[in-house]
């Protein structure tokens, strides 16, 4: 355990770089862009703080799962990849099936987010209503991709805190999201009736995907 954990230095580094990374894209301005980076940068650093510094989840849940899983040291550090474990894949865990997936999340949300602040600035710019690239599919999708960032973590390195954080982290993102809305509404009137009607919120409509494939 004192090889495997206790690296802050790793903590800080790696939740320092994957925040500036998201604050080079989403670039938070008001207060409600604020607590929405501010509560995803607080799922980093839990993470990270769990991936290297103390692992909290594998410390409560020891013995459980040393009595699930004998022959696993859970205290060496790439068995805190949980569900490789679980699912028994074997070999190096960052070659498993669910560290693969969560590098895919993790990109694309990174890459959704990019998309997604070039067009949110130019219509902040000229006033106008974001209805270009990712915002022609999805109205928010600014949080479809903090939500998939933090899925994707999840995938590679569960831990009791995330786990509870994310749902509760998908709530606020709803909540600003309509907060959103209805600031538009306001400004835009008919024109955002009319970009709501044709538009879903999160989930993008299989045959626009397809159209536009």
């Amino acid at each position: 355990m004192e090889n495997s954990y206790g690296l802050w230095l790793l903590v800080i580094i790696n939740s320092l770089v994957f925040i500036i990374f998201a604050f080079s894209f989403v670039k938070p301005k008001t207060s409600r862009d604020w607590r929405s980076f501010g509560g995803f940068s607080a799922f980093l650093v839990a993470l990270f703080a769990e991936m290297y510094g103390f692992p909290l989840t594998i410390y409560l849940l020891s013995g459980w799962l040393s009595s699930k899983f004998p022959s696993v040291d859970f205290f060496a550090h790439n068995s805190g990849h949980l569900l490789e474990d679980f699912f028994g894949w074997g070999g190096d865990p960052h070659f498993g099936p669910f560290h693969i997936a969560s590098y895919i999340l993790i990109f694309y949300g990174f890459f959704l987010l990019s998309k997604a602040w070039k067009v949110l600035y130019k219509a902040q710019v000229e006033h106008t209503l974001a209805t270009d690239g990712p915002y022609s599919y999805i109205r928010h999708p600014q949080y479809i991709g903090f939500i998939l960032i933090m899925f994707g973590f999840l995938l590679q390195w569960p831990t009791l805190l995330t786990l509870v954080m994310f749902p509760i982290l998908v709530w606020m993102y709803t909540r600003l999201a309509k907060s959103e809305e209805k600031d538009s509404q306001k400004e835009f009137g008919e024109s955002w009736d009319e970009y709501a009607k044709r538009t879903p919120a999160f989930i993008p409509r299989r045959k626009k995907l397809t159209a536009n494939s």
